[in-house]
Parts: C-alpha cells; structure tokens; sequence
C-alpha cells in the first residue's frame, strides 16, 4: 500500500505540487503538475497555496492511486503525474 512520506508543498515555480510517496517501502519523490489539478480536480487557476494543497489532499487518494498503478507499471525514484496520466482512454 501507499502512503504519503512527505508533507506536500507547492513548488517554487508554481507548476505543480511536490510529494513524497512510500511505494513497496521505498520513497518515491512525486510532483503532481497544476496543469493536472485544474483539468481533472477542479483548481481555479492562479489558485493560493492554501487552495492547491487543500485541493491536492481532497483528491490525494485519485492521486495515490495513479501514482501507484504508474509506478508498477515502471518503477522510478521520481515521478511526475500530469493530465494526461489522468485522462480515461
């Protein structure tokens, strides 16, 4: 199971959030793009910090679970979750 390793915190370019993510136990650093939170979470963009962690943490378990189907599908230490890898074919 996964869990999350590290506190979220937006990133210093405002392109996404970074996170931290315990995957079969080891540490995996993630970003999630804002790109992908407005499109499939539903962040206004130009949101406030406190608007994208709020919403990062309201949708973390959608995100928990496509980092986790990304990262068995190719094993990374880093990886960076974007629209498309929320997209339904």
């Amino acid at each position: 199971m996964e869990t999350l390793a590290l506190e979220p915190q937006v990133l210093a370019n405002r392109h996404g959030v970074a996170f931290g993510l315990v995957h079969q136990n080891v540490t995996v650093d993630c970003v999630i793009t804002l790109a992908a939170l407005e499109t499939y979470f539903w962040l206004e963009p130009r949101a406030s910090d406190a608007r994208i962690l709020k919403t990062f943490r309201d949708g973390y378990g959608r995100i928990r679970a496509i980092a986790g189907r990304k990262l068995l599908a190719h094993p990374a230490a880093r990886l960076e979750l974007t629209a498309e890898d929320f997209a339904r074919p």
